[in-house]
């Protein structure tokens, strides 16, 4: 046996490895659960960077992806074909690794909805490093905490955007961050970092384009050619948490495209589907549910809207003939609102190509629900799933009742779902219990989280996703809202999501939020948020005039409203949804400063 210290060996524990730093952070799925799932054929060792090969040797001419800015001319819009978007990958792959990026690399993607996100993210795809998905709105607690914790060696950025410079807080990040190499700018102005348009390379070439040398050092290790395998860890998403900075959810190729098909499926796309990226590109659900990457997959059209306001988003539906798209609930009230202004002032809102509005990312409310197919012409397809796996859709086909009662069903057979009290005990449909899943597309543990893990997932392997939910006796789950969101008023349970759906049904009432207000007597009482709809704001109803309107509608009086505050609008988080965090603490403030 040779000595592992003599001159001619060497110790590849000393070896800088980014692919086992991830497996490292990494809860694999248990060997015999793996093995199931690639028998019962949902795991198909498909790779994203062979998806994307696959698609474009199937049909190259057609069109992939649409970006309505930036486009040369007096045309602004950019037209990538499938074969298009395949040599930009592949030459994005072939740049990364020549700036020593390689298998395993943790790469921070924080993009707003342009065409260079898939760009870079299948050009990383196919090199095996690992995208790690920033909103726009993250600023430098969130960007240094991803960089930081991840160890990550590039930050891809636009320069300016939405009036924030994003090249100062890359500076000042790097200037922080020992392993953070590269960052990538998209525009003309990178300032004293790397234009992105600079790192594509033909494949056939070895060498960088000049950068400075800082740019341009390899890891310690140099870059792995090694294709990634289906069962690699593809990216680290974010969970969707309302406190601290988010979590990181690792996702395999495997299981990732396993939802994307499912998805798919059970949305009806095929190759004429035109889907819209309305809310940020890098979030879970307009990435898969069925999202970009769903479309993708199918064949069809991804079309990248770079605002989420009616009067950016109707046109574009009606130009490139949009027939699927996705919205989180303030969204979609937003969007019917509009519609129905337009149509009273005799104006077409030019929706007739939608078939399909998804609504998810928050529960969406019965009264809200019910105003989709009336007001917006197409169906409804409620979804309820996170970021750690599972998700659930009505189907297509599903009576119009079950459609605006409940936010679905799960896609796969081997969703396993339990309705729990809060000693894990299992509960009959009907009633209303935490919600815990394990299946072929729910993690086993976040990355690099020991302790988040021992709070979050059953000692055999179940998700605890913090959701509070009822079952009916056709499988559908109805969201009734989150464990937190629960009000404990005096030992009277209080579920925010009841009372919003009483409120919204007030004419008067564009959306509505209850949070937990602190109480000296009670622990908590209940304070209600209410943004108007904008013909009444001018006489707004009182405050004792809703409570009356809730209390008639047969809600109990320990659940009417102890409060209703008016508001112009919710603090929203990076996604679009209400932040009941914020509005916590606004109230609490209130409290103490009263």
């Amino acid at each position: 046996m040779s000595d592992p210290t003599s001159p001619g060996d060497t110790d590849v524990t000393d070896q800088h490895d980014p692919m086992a730093e991830v497996l490292a952070g990494f809860a694999p799925y248990p060997a015999e659960f793996a093995a199931r799932y690639r028998a019962d054929g949902h795991w198909r060792g498909e790779t994203f960077g062979s998806m994307l090969r696959e698609r474009a040797a199937a049909h190259p001419d057609r069109i992939a992806i649409v970006d309505p800015t930036g486009g040369a001319g007096d045309d602004p819009t950019r037209r990538w074909t499938y074969a298009e978007l395949d040599r930009r990958a592949d030459r994005m792959a072939a740049g990364l690794r020549a700036r020593g990026i390689g298998r395993g690399d943790r790469v921070v993607v924080q993009l707003p909805n342009v065409a260079e996100f898939f760009e870079v993210v299948f050009g990383l795809f196919r090199i095996g490093a690992l995208p790690v998905f920033a909103l726009p709105a993250h600023r430098y607690t969130e960007i240094s905490y991803f960089c930081a914790f991840t160890g990550a060696v590039g930050y891809v950025i636009p320069g300016v955007e939405g009036g924030f410079d994003h090249r100062e807080l890359a500076s000042r990040v790097r200037a922080e961050t020992p392993s953070l190499r590269h960052v990538l700018v998209v525009g003309d102005d990178a300032g004293e970092h790397t234009p992105l348009a600079d790192v594509p390379l033909d494949p056939a070439d070895t060498a960088p384009s000049d950068t400075a040398p800082s740019d341009t050092a390899p890891s310690d290790a140099g870059p792995s050619n090694t294709e990634p395998q289906p069962g690699d860890v593809a990216f680290l998403q974010l969970s969707g948490g309302s406190t601290g900075v988010p979590k990181l959810i690792p996702r395999t190729h495997d299981d990732y495209i396993y939802s994307l098909r499912g998805s798919v499926e059970l949305c009806g796309q095929d190759e004429h589907s035109v889907y819209l990226v309305v809310l940020p590109a890098a979030h879970n659900f307009p990435l898969s549910s069925p999202g970009s990457l769903g479309t993708l997959y199918a064949g069809g059209r991804v079309v990248l809207c770079p605002q989420p306001s009616p009067e950016t988003a109707f046109p574009l539906i009606g130009r490139e003939g949009v027939t699927i798209t996705g919205l989180v609930p303030p969204l979609a009230l937003l969007w019917m609102d509009a519609a129905e202004r337009r149509r009273a002032a005799g104006e077409d809102p030019g929706l007739e190509t939608l078939e399909v509005l998804l609504v998810g990312g928050a529960k969406f409310s019965e009264e809200a629900a019910r105003r989709v197919r009336p007001v917006l012409g197409c169906t409804l397809q409620q979804v309820f799933g996170m970021a750690e796996g599972l998700v659930n859709y009505t189907r297509l086909d599903d009576p119009e009742e079950v459609i605006v009662t409940t936010q679905g069903r799960p896609i796969s057979p081997d969703d396993e779902v339990r309705v729990v009290d809060d000693e894990d005990r299992d509960l009959p449909d009907g009633t209303t219990g935490h919600l815990l899943t394990r299946g072929p597309y729910t993690i086993r543990g976040y990355w690099n989280a020991p302790e988040h893990n021992a709070a979050s997932f059953t000692a055999d392997g179940f998700y605890r996703t913090g959701d509070l939910v009822r079952r009916t006796a056709t499988g559908h789950l109805v969201v009734e809202g989150r464990a937190k969101d629960q009000i404990n008023r005096g030992g009277e349970k209080v579920a925010a999501e009841e009372v919003e759906n009483h409120l919204l049904a007030h004419p008067a009432v564009h959306d509505a939020a209850v949070v937990s207000m602190p109480d000296p007597y009670l622990g908590e009482r209940t304070c209600a948020y209410v943004v108007l709809r904008e013909e009444h704001r001018a006489q707004p109803p009182k405050s004792v005039e809703l409570k009356r309107f809730v209390r008639q509608r047969g809600l109990a009086d320990f659940k009417v409203p102890d409060r209703v505050e008016f508001v112009d609008a919710f603090p929203a988080t990076g996604i679009g949804k209400v932040s009941k965090k914020d509005l916590r603490a606004a109230i609490a403030a209130s409290l103490t400063s009263s």
